[in-house]
């Protein structure tokens, strides 16, 4: 048996209007969960150029059900390609040269019965056959009970449907790329909306760190007045498990000795500071989705709306890529430098830019 909610069937009509488009779209239920006498289907969406080469911007929301603003975030990027497919000619122009590809809710189930873990109550951003260097005691991952959140699951090694699915999904649609950037959509952790990039395994600086600081670069220069921290996950913890540290070394795995070794695939999360959300409205805090979800209708559609420029410099920094990807020795050799002394040197706390509200 089949069941809906708002989320899935958001997407469910998603799925029907981009038929439409069917020469540039392709929508598809790669797996369904099963739970119980329930079934869910994971949607996903690839847009654009069908090129194996293309530059890819992925997105992905709703891996921890609690999260609801991730799915929401990403289902409004959608409605946003959706509309802008039949009037926007630089749109057109973007699509015959790069590819969209989305998986927006990641873990109906969870989604379902409001809870962070899946079905079978494994953390699907704790799945991923990946053992940390120095994991942050049990919210990096436990085996402890699956009654106890992050939960890794009690195979090591073997993957969800759920996990399975995304990690599948993008490997088929990045791994021939020339360049990508993968967001994943999350929420519940601190003040402000932060960017982090891979670790999540370790503390050690991450092989690409050159670029991700050029990427960062861009960003502070295009965008002076931006509201994001952009900085390693490991500064905040550490976990096993993590499927983007999983999928960026399969991907280093693949392209190793190969002509496509220069290619870059750097994974993103977008962690959206619900604490201010909390902060504004406390009695959200005595709710299950309080603590992950602006309830407010009002900060509901600030939220919506306060992503788009970021989203939208990260598809123009997708297809213009070589400006951060193709870097000289020497350029490679001052950027890396300088993210060591921004990231790794400097331990002071961070403070919370008085200045930065909702």
């Amino acid at each position: 048996m089949t069941t809906s909610f708002s989320e899935l069937q958001q997407l469910e009509t998603l799925a029907e209007r981009f038929q439409k488009y069917s020469k540039i779209a392709r929508v598809e239920i790669p797996a369904r969960v099963k739970h119980g006498k329930l079934d869910f289907p994971l949607y996903t969406f690839s847009i654009g150029s069908q090129k194996p080469e293309a530059p890819v911007f992925g997105v992905s929301g709703g891996v921890h059900g609690l999260e609801r603003i991730g799915s929401h975030l990403a289902i409004a990027f959608l409605n946003n390609f959706l509309q802008r497919l039949e009037w926007d000619e630089t749109f057109q122009w973007q699509l015959e040269r790069m590819r969209f590809s989305f998986i927006p809710l990641v873990n109906p189930v969870g989604m379902y019965l409001t809870r962070r873990s899946n079905g079978n109550h494994v953390d699907i951003m704790r799945n991923s056959p990946i053992v940390a260097e120095h994991s942050s005691w049990m919210i990096g991952g436990q085996r402890i009970s699956p009654h106890i959140p992050w939960y890794m699951g009690k195979e090591p090694g073997k993957m969800e449907v759920e996990s399975q699915t995304l990690v599948d999904f993008f490997k088929r649609e990045v791994f021939d790329s020339s360049a990508s950037v993968l967001f994943d959509f999350h929420s519940g952790f601190g003040y402000v909306d932060q960017l982090w990039f891979p670790w999540a395994k370790s503390k050690t600086p991450f092989p690409h760190l050159a670029e991700v600081y050029r990427l960062k670069r861009l960003m502070d220069l295009v965008m002076p007045n931006h509201i994001y921290i952009f900085e390693p996950q490991a500064k905040n913890y550490t976990t096993h498990g993590d499927l983007w540290d999983h999928l960026y070394i399969e991907h280093q795995k693949k392209i190793q000795g190969t002509p496509q070794a220069k290619n870059v695939l750097m994974p993103i999360t977008l962690e959206m500071g619900s604490w201010i959300w909390i902060k504004k409205n406390p009695w959200q805090f005595f709710s299950l989705l309080g603590p992950f979800n602006p309830i407010k209708p009002h900060r509901h559609r600030r939220t919506m709306r306060r992503h788009l420029p970021m989203l939208d410099f990260f598809t123009r920094v997708i297809i213009s890529h070589g400006s951060w990807t193709d870097l000289s020795n020497t350029e490679r050799e001052e950027a890396h430098a300088a993210a060591i002394k921004l990231w790794y040197q400097n331990r002071l706390p961070f403070k919370r830019p008085a200045e930065i509200t909702e």
